[in-house]
């Protein structure tokens, strides 16, 4: 983790994808929440999962599972 990072995306091939099953998932963390969303958009743009929040100890503590990464990384979805 660098210093200053407040959030992290968590990815890897969706578990449906037998073509990936051996790739790890991964962490990233970013500055800021408008990086990871970026990033988190990549990611699920090549049909991956992903997961996202706020790294300790930054406050307010925030937690994106995978069912609501989609709608809180895209703008047009609200995010």
């Amino acid at each position: 983790m660098k210093q200053g990072d407040t959030w992290y995306v968590t990815f890897g091939p969706d578990k449906t994808d037998n073509t990936a099953e051996s790739m790890a998932r991964s962490t990233r963390t970013f500055k800021s929440e408008i990086d990871a969303k970026l990033f988190a958009m990549q990611i699920l743009a090549k049909g991956w999962s992903a997961s996202a929040g706020t790294l300790n100890p930054h406050q307010p503590k925030q937690v994106v599972g995978p069912s609501q990464i989609e709608q809180w990384a895209d703008p047009g979805l609200g995010g």
